[in-house]
């Protein structure tokens, strides 16, 4: 937690302490003879000691008596303000780190934890001293100055901002950053002249780059000096005509001047230049959908341009991705969407989200052949995405094409690792569960079952299922009631979960508990199954109505049961075993 600090025993020392905060003018620490030596150090290691095993309580008590052998040792006081902190003692804190710092005016640690310690309370003032304190004694720490620069801020001492900022330049030279500051600075005092010239100065100082000069311009720009700032932009752009910057800032300039269709003719010759990073179009582009917006204007607009920029060769995907989104947002009908995105896949067709996009157009439409169309690439593009597996999948079975939809699961859950969304590697071995189930694979689908719930152990669809189809083998009935009551525990309106835990009941003997869940089953199905009508019946009849367990048998047929046994009950108008 905190290491061994060198400990300083030495002679008599009188240490100034004008600049020290706790307002002592001289503290002059007494010799300690060599065995008070040994014995601080030893105490004071022990406690370090105990401190790193987690011993809070004997680190605390050996550091207080190490004050009885020194009360003057730095170190100790430093280290015991964390305990007086954690203990919520605020001030004994403070008062420890100021003591470690009026003790030891020279070690840099102490003092630059005192200051942090300020600036957690808001003491600002005392933040100042402590850390102008701090580079006194290092002249090269530029990370103080920066402190230091904020601090004023804070305080609103702009002059100080000024010439901290100055000393950083001496050290370290100017640069973008602190000519900003400095600008800032110079703004909040009302230095016009100053904050321009600051800037002049870098433009000046570094004449090619010329994002200075798109500063500059800016800066003029934004004090009314219009035709200054129309001056700089031209002069870059005579140098480098595709500047991207300079062409940003044209357009502010045309806006402000009320010269709408030069700053529509702008945009479009950002938007459509292959020199502007992609980066910067698509910030551009969201900027002018925003005022869109706002001014309530209508899409075309938006459309227009998107048309005419994706009538260009693109690179990259970002810009059809966005007019996409932008149709969506609009609510335009899915086909015109579908349409923008099979650009983005032509594009990068290795681009997830708007692949996903589509296969979930295609299933709305049912078009199982375009899912597992769309499906296939994907799982070379994207391998690790298990969502394309479960698509294709999907799709296979809604085809009756179980054994491709097998073959499609078992390789997407080879790619599961532990980064996978759990959730859809359980639903992946959920449905592999169901399909070995339909083919009649039992113990295939058990295990699959078993690995579903590894996965996600509150997979409650699978729960349900497992529960069900092992109550059907008559085995294992308590680990199906388990697991099925798990199901109406989470939803316990759901109709076919109370349906299947009133069966598993029933297959266990409990007759009269089975009753209330079937009851409850019918309740909350609108219009319940055959199987459902059937096993209310079969429950009733064990339960001694034999009247309505017919007439629920009657009602099951009605409901297109065709069961062979279920006709024969209703027949014989007693209950039979399948």
């Amino acid at each position: 937690m905190l290491t061994a600090l060198n400990i300083s025993c030495g002679g008599p020392e009188t240490i100034s302490v004008k600049q020290a905060i706790g307002g002592e003018k001289n503290v002059v620490i007494p010799k300690l003879s060599h065995n008070d030596e040994q014995r601080l150090k030893y105490f004071f290691f022990e406690a370090v000691s105990q401190q790193n095993k987690g011993n809070y309580d004997a680190a605390f008590d050996l550091l207080s008596h190490c004050f009885t052998i020194n009360p003057n040792a730095a170190e100790v006081y430093f280290t015991i303000a964390s305990y007086y902190s954690e203990l919520g003692q605020d001030s004994m804190a403070m008062q420890s780190m100021e003591r470690a710092a009026v003790l030891s005016p020279k070690n840099d640690r102490y003092i630059e934890r005192l200051a942090v310690s300020y600036i957690n309370t808001g003491n600002f003032d005392k933040a100042i001293d402590t850390y102008e304190r701090l580079y006194a004694n290092n002249l090269d720490r530029t990370d103080v100055l920066s402190m230091l620069a904020q601090l004023y801020n804070q305080k609103k001492n702009y002059d100080k901002v000024v010439s901290t900022l100055e000393k950083i330049e001496q050290v370290e030279g100017s640069n973008e950053q602190i000519t900003l500051l400095k600008m800032h600075a110079y703004s909040m005092k009302g230095d016009k002249k100053a904050e321009f010239n600051a800037l002049k100065q870098l433009a000046e100082k570094y004449p090619n780059d010329l994002n200075y000069r798109v500063m500059m311009g800016n800066w003029l720009l934004k004090n009314g000096r219009e035709d200054e700032a129309l001056d700089e932009y031209d002069a870059v752009l005579e140098q480098e005509p595709d500047n991207v910057s300079a062409q940003m800032s044209m357009l502010d300039y045309y806006k402000k001047s009320g010269e709408d269709s030069l700053a529509q003719a702008t945009v479009e010759r950002i938007l459509i230049s292959d020199k502007t990073p992609s980066a910067d179009k698509i910030q551009l582009l969201r900027k002018v959908v925003d005022e869109n917006e706002h001014i309530g204007a209508g899409s075309m607009e938006i459309i227009h341009l998107f048309n005419r920029i994706l009538a260009e060769p693109q690179t990259t995907p970002e810009m059809a991705a966005l007019y996409a989104a932008y149709l969506k947002l609009k609510e335009y009908p899915q086909d015109s969407i579908d349409v923008v995105l099979e650009r983005v896949l032509e594009i990068a067709p290795d681009e997830a989200g708007a692949r996903l996009q589509l296969i979930q157009s295609a299933w709305g439409k049912r078009d199982f052949d375009r899912v597992i169309e769309l499906s296939r690439p994907a799982q070379q593009y994207n391998p690790d995405e298990l969502a394309f597996y479960y698509f294709m999948a999907m799709a296979y079975n809604q085809q009756d094409n179980i054994d491709d939809a097998l073959v499609t699961i078992r390789r997407g859950v080879t790619v599961a690792n532990e980064q996978t969304n759990k959730e859809l590697v359980s639903d992946l071995y959920g449905l592999m569960g169901e399909m070995y189930h339909e083919k009649g694979m039992d113990k295939e689908a058990f295990a699959a079952y078993d690995s579903c719930l590894i996965w996600n152990s509150e997979n409650i669809g699978c729960l349900n299922n497992y529960a069900y189809y092992l109550s059907l083998t008559g085995n294992g009935l308590q680990k199906a009631e388990q697991m099925s009551y798990k199901t109406v525990k989470a939803e316990p309106d759901n109709g076919t979960y109370l349906d299947t835990y009133a069966w598993i009941l029933f297959m266990q003997g409990r007759y009269e508990e089975a009753k209330i869940y079937i009851e409850q089953a019918l309740k909350n199905y609108k219009t319940p199954s055959a199987d459902v009508i059937e096993h209310a019946g079969d429950i009733f009849w064990k339960c001694g109505d034999r009247n309505a367990a017919v007439e629920y048998w009657k009602k099951a047929v009605d409901a297109g049961g065709s069961d062979s046994v279920l006709k024969k009950k209703l027949k014989q108008k007693k209950y039979l075993n399948k």
